[in-house]
């Protein structure tokens, strides 16, 4: 039995925050119906590498659906707006990354199917919530980051705020709030009997990833700047470049790391002043130049056994796929694909650990719309009933 096996979530999302959220709870097993359109692509599930020259599967597809069912809805024709509210009996918890106010007009919102199903749990993700002068503005990740705050004080002093290539608002606030929100507003139902609205946005769950800057601002009312505090350049606590142009992070913040890596680099003259010494840039300099002495391999075999708190910048290569720690975490996995016979393929893995339900790695993502028939069929519609929703657009 799955940890949460008899939950069944109807996923209406896009792009990345909510796929991600119902493929972590895909994961941990819960069924998860995915409603997709012909007609409206999807730019993460359609953006390339495909599986192979004769697939419509992309990398994308096979990871985010994984453990997934997926049909195709016109939610644009009232007949597929009736199916909803049939399957809503069954899949009781919802899904949605669209505007606020969507749904309404679609004729699905809270309000409305709550009143055929009031055990329904309803998570609406967007960038700024329901409410709000910002709530139907349009954004994505790098927006999100920019209106928080968090990018005043990152980056560099030269250059600003700096790109880092991963989706920070996306997964660690839309996705696992997203998550957290769903699964309390389930303990609440088992509780209670009631379902609820769970309302996430991606510029909320920013704010509280201020953490230290924002609450010694509101305490203070001083703006951190950029290089200039504890965690962002301001001190030792940094990365460096080494002689053969890969990176090191230094993280020894605490004077017993700090005093071992101070050994390591031969300037033990460095130990009393801390990482955050008074004279920051003339000594960050040095170390700059120290590390640059050496290449990469040399500090690894120096730093290897010390508690210095110093990792390298691995390469994705370096770090999916040869990572001793990667492996023995099972953090790739290899992943059956519904296409092409015996045919299976490397996925980044979920990064729940259960002792008693591990996470099962059932199949990959089907293609989008691949389980249409069987949904209908077990909601009663005839063979002859699904080929009239095809000919009428109804499945599209």
């Amino acid at each position: 039995m799955s940890a949460l096996s008899g939950l069944k979530i109807l996923d209406f999302s896009t792009l990345l925050p909510g796929p991600f959220a119902t493929l972590m709870l895909a994961d941990l097993g819960a069924e998860v119906l995915k409603i997709s359109s012909k007609k409206k692509p999807d730019i993460v599930l359609d953006y390339p590498p495909f599986i192979d020259d004769n697939s419509n599967l992309s990398a994308n597809q096979a990871w985010l659906g994984r453990n997934k069912k997926t049909m195709f809805l016109n939610l644009k024709k009232q007949e597929s707006i009736e199916i909803v509210k049939k399957l809503i009996m069954e899949y009781d918890i919802i899904v949605e990354q669209f505007r606020p106010g969507v749904m309404e007009k679609l004729g699905l919102g809270y309000e409305t199917l709550k009143e055929i199903n009031p055990k329904l749990i309803y998570c609406s993700l967007t960038g700024y919530g329901q409410n709000g002068p910002l709530k139907n503005k349009a954004g994505h990740d790098i927006n999100y980051l920019a209106r928080s705050g968090n990018m005043s004080c990152a980056g560099r002093k030269e250059t600003g705020p700096v790109l880092t290539n991963m989706q920070i608002a996306d997964l660690a606030v839309g996705s696992l709030n997203s998550v957290v929100g769903i699964l309390a507003a389930v303990h609440f139902r088992n509780n209670t009997g009631k379902g609820q609205f769970v309302d996430v946005a991606m510029s909320d769950g920013l704010i509280p990833f201020l953490a230290m800057d924002g609450t010694a601002f509101l305490a203070t009312g001083k703006q951190p700047e950029r290089e200039d505090e504890r965690l962002n350049g301001g001190c030792l606590y940094d990365f460096y470049e080494t002689k053969d142009g890969r990176y090191l992070s230094v993280g020894c913040l605490e004077p017993q790391f700090f005093k071992e890596f101070c050994f390591c680099i031969n300037r033990p003259q460095y130990i009393e002043g801390t990482v955050w010494p008074e004279q920051i840039e003339v000594i960050k300099d040095d170390v700059r130049a120290v590390i640059k002495s050496k290449t990469m391999e040399e500090w690894l075999e120096i730093f290897k056994g010390k508690e210095v708190c110093v990792e390298p910048v691995l390469s994705l290569q370096e770090a999916l796929l040869k990572d001793e720690h990667t492996k023995a975490r099972e953090m790739v996995v290899d992943v059956s694909l519904p296409i092409g016979e015996g045919k299976s393929i490397k996925q980044l893995g979920t990064a729940i650990k259960l002792s008693e339900c591990p996470i099962e790695y059932k199949h990959g993502g089907y293609p989008l719309g691949h389980h249409t028939n069987s949904v209908l069929t077990s909601l009663g519609f005839t063979e002859d009933e699904i080929k009239e929703m095809v000919q009428d657009e109804i499945i599209g």
